[in-house]
């Protein structure tokens, strides 16, 4: 996005135009973004050429989607849905890999009906589980175990995945027992060690930690591993004073581990394939000043974007016109729906504001739209595409209709 003649473009489309066509909210996702994402992830990492499995979860469009497979990504997926609409979307099932710690009978068949790449499996019970489905349809399937490294990725708790209190994987302990009784599982092969330390990782630190956990838990086995998932979790920039991970640091660390152990790194990126390819573009509905507070309120709301509401984050919020005219009230951007924690973001210091104005949320394309519910009945916002000077509707705005 860029200003040019002080308004707000994306790609090569006027934010201004974009809302009196298609409304509001709407989100709108950069192509050229999308592209030069996955461009640049494939370099970080070209020298060991990994595999690399798009979080299905992060963005759930299927025509988005369609578009991340064009560059030869396979899928992460954790419920039987975001299986389907990889599927739909047109990703090689030996491209797909089937994480999460709650799999489901049904959902563990239709994984082996759809002859997928691999199922990460996150518990003696659910290994067991595996085992008697592939069974009773007398296959031999492949299958990960996830190992809870207990590294703290200096994220978010709501996003930390990768401590000794944290659901996901087993433990050490857990990790050989399983390890040391696996001929007991006559329809399962063992074929990766799984990772996944939490979201949004602005450090490389907490990966080099995490690999040292895995080359020693490697050093202590026999047993060889043909593949090592390190997750995803790779942060972006939400405002202008983050840090960016530093990839060449992580992929020096990785090298050295490869050094050591002969495997095949898989990646499942999420939030830094889409994070910044995505706006959300809003009205100013009303402007209402009280005693304490000068509120700006918006067409969008928590439904819409959940993140601020469910962690306590902020996005960058921009003008589709620049004025130049800061206000000296401190403004607080907020949605209709009936919660307090419907907020956005506290600005001072911004630029004035009108009732009618539009304005952008940025940095939305990953667990915006995912996210996204119809709490208070509220119908979901329209999905487009940009494609330079092109608009394409990727999903049609939802109509009370639909609802009731």
């Amino acid at each position: 996005m860029k200003y040019i003649n002080k308004k707000l473009k994306i790609e090569s489309i006027n934010i201004q135009n974009i809302a009196k066509k298609f409304g509001t909210p709407a989100y709108c996702y950069s192509y050229k973004q999308l592209k030069e994402n996955i461009n640049n992830f494939k370099k970080n990492f070209k020298s060991f050429s990994p595999l690399i499995c798009f979080a299905i979860k992060s963005n759930t469009n299927v025509n988005l989607i369609k578009e991340i497979k064009k560059f030869g990504l396979g899928a992460d997926v954790v419920s039987m849905g975001e299986l389907m609409m990889a599927i739909k979307a047109g990703i090689n099932p030996k491209k797909i890999i089937f994480s999460g710690v709650g799999k489901t009978s049904n959902e563990i068949s239709y994984a082996i009906d759809k002859k997928i790449f691999l199922i990460n499996a996150e518990s003696k019970s659910e290994i067991m589980e595996i085992n008697r489905i592939a069974k009773l349809k007398r296959k031999k399937i492949q299958i990960g175990i996830r190992l809870n490294p207990n590294t703290d990725a200096k994220t978010l708790n709501q996003i930390s995945t990768g401590k000794k209190e944290n659901k996901f994987g087993v433990n050490k302990k857990t990790f050989f027992e399983i390890i040391n009784n696996f001929k007991n599982y006559k329809n399962i092969e063992l074929k990766c060690l799984s990772v996944h330390i939490g979201s949004q990782i602005l450090d490389h630190k907490p990966y080099e930690k995490m690999l040292n956990v895995v080359s020693k838990i490697l050093n202590q086995t026999n047993h060889k591993f043909e593949f090592i998932d390190l997750g995803g979790g790779m942060g972006i920039s939400y405002d202008d004073n983050s840090k960016k991970l530093n990839y060449k640091k992580y992929n020096i660390a990785i090298k050295r581990f490869l050094k050591n152990h002969k495997s095949k790194i898989i990646f499942e990126p999420g939030r830094s394939i889409v994070g910044n390819i995505g706006i959300l573009i809003s009205k100013i509905i009303y402007i209402k000043e009280t005693e304490k507070k000068n509120f700006i309120i918006l067409d969008a709301a928590m439904n819409d974007l959940m993140r601020p509401a469910l962690y306590g984050t902020n996005h960058k919020i921009l003008p589709s016109i620049k004025t130049n005219i800061n206000s000296k009230k401190t403004y607080e951007f907020v949605g209709p729906i009936c919660e307090s924690t419907d907020k956005f973001t506290t600005l001072k210091n911004f630029q004035k504001l009108k009732e009618k104005d539009l304005i952008v949320i940025c940095d939305v394309g990953a667990y915006g739209m995912s996210l996204s519910s119809n709490y208070n009945l509220r119908p979901k916002a329209i999905e487009l595409l940009i494609k330079t000077s092109k608009i394409i509707v990727i999903k049609k705005r939802q109509k009370h209709k639909d609802l009731m």
